[in-house]
C-alpha cells in the first residue's frame, strides 16, 4: 500500500472518530441521562457514591443531642436562675395559688372552722362513701390499725409501735374533724397521708372509722327491726 493511500485512510479514520465523539456528546447529558431519557446506571451510581459521604457529613453536622443530653435541671439542684432561693425550682410566690388548689371550702380541705375541729361531715355520707372509705382504710390504715380498728395490724404484730384503738372513749368522743386532721398531718410515729389520700377519701375514711366505732358499741335497739332476729340469741 502506498503512502498516499495510507494518508487517506488515516484521515478518514480521524474524521470518523470526530463524528462519533460529537454524536456521543449529543447523546449524553451531564448526569448520565441520554437524550431519549434512557438511564445510565453506572454513571449515576458513581456520582451518587461520590456525593453520599458529603451528604452524610452535612446531615451529621446538623444533628443535636438535646433529646439524649437534655439541658434540664433537677428540682432541688443548685442554680442561679432564680435569685430568691438559688434552686432550679422556684418556691411558691406569696399570695399565689397553684392551679386546681384554690381550696375555698376550708371545712372540706382542713376539717376545721377557724382553729376548731368540726364535728360534722362536709357532704352527705352514703353507702357508696362508706364502701370507698372501707377500701381506702383497708389499703392505708389497716396495716397498723387492723381491719376492725383495734390497733393490732400486721405491722404492729411485727414490732411496730401499736396505735390506740379507735374504740377507746377518747377517740369515740373525738370530733370527726380530728381523724381528718390526723390523716392530713400525721400524729406521733404516723406520717402524713396528704400526698397519698385525697381530701374526699380522708373524709370517707373518717366516716368508716365512725361506722367501726358504732359497730362495736351499738345496742340491739339501734338495729333495724327486720335484722334483729339474726342478732338475738337463740333460746
Amino acid at each position: 500500500m502506498s503512502r498516499k493511500s495510507e494518508g487517506r485512510r488515516s484521515k478518514a479514520e480521524w474524521v470518523a472518530g470526530c463524528t462519533l465523539h460529537v454524536a456521543d456528546r449529543k447523546r449524553f447529558s451531564n448526569f448520565g441521562f441520554v437524550s431519549d431519557f434512557e438511564f445510565r446506571i453506572s454513571n449515576f451510581c458513581c456520582r451518587v457514591s461520590m456525593c453520599l459521604p458529603l451528604l452524610i457529613l452535612l446531615a451529621a453536622s446538623g444533628c443535636r443531642r438535646d433529646m439524649f443530653h437534655q439541658p434540664s435541671s433537677k428540682p432541688l439542684e443548685s442554680s442561679d436562675f432564680f435569685q430568691d432561693n438559688h434552686m432550679a425550682s422556684r418556691s411558691l410566690l406569696q399570695h399565689t395559688v397553684a392551679r386546681g388548689h384554690l381550696d375555698e371550702n376550708t371545712v372540706l380541705y382542713t376539717g376545721k372552722i377557724g382553729t376548731n375541729l368540726v364535728d360534722a361531715f362536709p357532704f352527705s355520707i352514703t353507702r357508696t362513701v362508706l364502701e370507698r372509705g372501707r377500701e381506702r382504710f383497708d389499703i392505708y390504715c389497716s396495716p397498723c390499725h387492723g381491719r376492725t380498728g383495734e390497733g393490732n395490724g400486721m405491722i404492729v404484730q411485727r414490732g411496730f409501735p401499736a396505735p390506740p384503738s379507735f374504740h377507746i372513749d377518747r377517740l369515740r368522743k373525738a370530733p370527726v374533724g380530728y381523724f381528718f386532721d390526723v390523716i392530713t398531718h400525721g400524729y406521733g410515729v404516723m406520717y402524713s397521708y396528704a400526698e397519698r389520700v385525697q381530701p374526699t377519701d380522708r373524709w370517707a375514711i373518717a366516716a368508716y372509722i365512725r361506722a367501726l366505732q358504732r359497730s362495736e358499741n351499738a345496742t340491739l335497739a339501734e338495729v333495724p327491726p327486720e335484722q334483729r332476729t339474726t342478732l338475738e340469741p337463740k333460746k
